[in-house]
């Protein structure tokens, strides 16, 4: 395998993991998590 392809693999290897990440963040599942954390830095103590 030569750098090229290994370039490629890794290219690829990257896209997918961020497609994962981005189906993961605006998955209804986690969308409650997500608005209280966005929530935390105003509320008063």
């Amino acid at each position: 395998m030569d750098i090229t392809a290994m370039r490629i693999v890794f290219t690829l290897l990257s896209f997918a993991c961020f497609i994962g990440i981005w189906v993961w963040a605006y998955s209804r599942r986690n969308q409650s998590r997500f608005d209280e954390a966005a929530q935390l830095p105003f509320e008063q103590e």
